[in-house]
């Protein structure tokens, strides 16, 4: 899977803004060129984290996920727990579902260079994400 072929993907999920901020934007430095999915009827990023996310570097603090290599990135997912608890514990390797390196203990997994392997889970989960997040902003806005 390419970053377009995810984006396009996600895209039809509905409602969903998509953010890639650029150099220059009011977005931290070290946002500049991934990708956030967030759940957004109304096209305003909620004051809530992304459903998904696509990086395409190391960020500091992590353990480094090889992205400093040509062409690498890596698709996050906010999983949830039993989609977490089934994938989890995988080795790092490209294709293969792993635990965040950092945001694991939210239940996010992670996937260097999704491929032929991992493109229908990767697809499955980020359906998932999305339905949670769908859940999450239709509780939030009955609540307000």
């Amino acid at each position: 899977m390419t970053i377009a072929e995810i984006t396009e993907y996600v895209s039809t999920l509905g409602a969903v803004l998509t953010v890639t901020p650029e150099a220059g934007s009011e977005w931290p430095p070290i946002s500049w060129g991934d990708t956030f999915f967030y759940y957004a009827p109304d096209g305003v990023v909620p004051k809530t984290q992304p459903f998904a996310t696509i990086t395409t570097k190391n960020y500091p603090g992590e353990p480094a996920a090889g992205l400093d290599r040509p062409g690498a990135f890596r698709v996050n997912i906010a999983a949830g727990k039993d989609a977490f608890a089934t994938w989890a514990g995988r080795a790092p390797a490209d294709d293969t579902l792993i635990a965040h390196p950092t945001y694991a203990a939210a239940h996010w997994l992670a996937v260097v260079n999704p491929g032929e392997r991992t493109t229908g889970t990767v697809r499955e989960l980020l359906r998932t994400a999305h339905d949670r997040a769908r859940i999450r902003f239709d509780r939030r806005a009955h609540a307000e």
